[in-house]
């Protein structure tokens, strides 16, 4: 007895060869089936990422403050190499040592003359913004607005803690401690192992794309090494000659002038324009010729600074357009306060080799 075959329900010609065809066929629908939930959740991704961004922002800027930092230990570390033929933890023990004996006496000398010199230094520009305040009120102009000086808040935090009262001065020390503890701690761990926690970072990234990601890495961070040395050496040279002219021209706390000049100097175009407003407040009270004087070789020292020494130091380590340098300061520094201008420079400096990289070269396909 026989049994015949069941025949076949698929159409003739749909043997291994339509099977295989439709394999293939199969997964290319899938995939288009797909599509549109995979920009979905792409989109989705990436609006929460900037509302987590938005939302904890000052965090972020801590936390990117802190790699400043380590790459400034870094930086340090690579460098003496050069000098001392040691591993690495033995070269990063000893940058640790030479850092910690730094602050110490700094610190100890803060302690011990800081405060006296601050309090005269605010003294003298208080009473010189009321004697500005009253000049100019004569020719109908408020210095100030309707407001009085409480507008200032569009350059400063909390202008309490500076013009208040007591326990604002003690919250924002007590905040500005906080905040330094965070970095410094933050800038240790990262420099103790840059080449780990870079790794650890990378393992979120698909494999065929780590290669590409670490190489990207590695040159934002010999940006960013490039940079901050510049801008420390910069701000070390503006600040020194600045404090040394000052104290020769006779205007009280030209040390701390200067310091602050050099400080102000790391927020591109706008740092020396802040930085010039107490040095003129402090030069007033010693006439009219000393306060010309005292500005005029301010801004020679500026712009020397800005248009010879800054070319030999920093060759090209941020090559963002001064344009969306400045609009990234005016953004981030209305946004953010002094961090977002203080860290707005670096953080557009990155975004550019980001995009260059990742969009234009790798998306665009545009390597020219």
């Amino acid at each position: 007895m026989t049994t015949e075959a069941p025949a076949s329900s698929a159409p003739l010609g749909t043997g291994a060869a339509g099977q295989a065809q439709g394999a293939s066929v199969g997964p290319v629908q899938a995939s288009m089936l797909g599509a549109p939930q995979a920009l979905a959740l792409t989109v989705l991704a990436v609006v929460a990422v900037l509302a987590l961004s938005w939302y904890y922002a000052t965090s972020l800027l801590l936390l990117f403050a802190g790699i400043l930092f380590a790459v400034l230990l870094d930086a340090c570390t690579r460098g003496l190499a050069r000098i001392v033929p040691l591993t690495r933890p033995w070269r990063f023990g000893l940058v640790m040592l030479v850092f910690g004996c730094t602050a110490a006496v700094a610190i100890s000398w803060g302690i011990d003359r800081a405060p006296t010199q601050v309090r005269s230094l605010f003294r003298v520009m208080d009473t010189q913004l009321g004697v500005l305040e009253s000049h100019l009120a004569a020719f109908d102009i408020d210095l100030f607005g309707p407001g009085g000086r409480q507008d200032l808040s569009h350059l400063i935090a909390d202008p309490g803690r500076l013009f208040g009262h007591v326990h604002y001065a003690v919250s924002g020390a007590y905040a500005v401690a906080i905040n330094t503890i965070v970095i410094v701690c933050l800038g240790l761990f990262f420099a103790g192992n840059p080449a780990g926690y870079r790794e650890g970072a990378l393992k979120l990234v698909p494999i065929r794309a780590r290669v590409r990601v670490r190489s990207v890495l590695n040159e934002m961070g010999q940006m960013l090494r490039g940079w901050l040395l510049g801008q420390l050496l910069r701000g070390a040279v503006v600040a020194i000659l600045l404090a040394v002219t000052l104290h020769l021209l006779g205007v009280p706390g030209a040390g701390l002038l200067g310091l602050q000049a050099g400080v102000a100097n790391f927020i591109p175009y706008l740092g020396p324009l802040i930085a010039a407003f107490p040095v003129a407040l402090v030069a007033m009270p010693l006439g009219l010729s000393t306060l010309a004087w005292v500005m005029v070789i301010y801004f020679t020292i500026q712009t020397i600074e800005g248009f010879v020494i800054a070319p030999l130091i920093q060759k090209g380590a941020v090559n963002v357009a001064p344009a969306w340098t400045l609009f990234a300061i005016v953004i981030f520094g209305a946004m953010f306060g002094a961090m977002g201008m203080a860290l707005a420079a670096p953080l557009v400096a990155l975004g550019r080799i980001a995009v260059l990289r990742f969009y234009v070269e790798d998306w665009l396909k545009d390597r020219g």
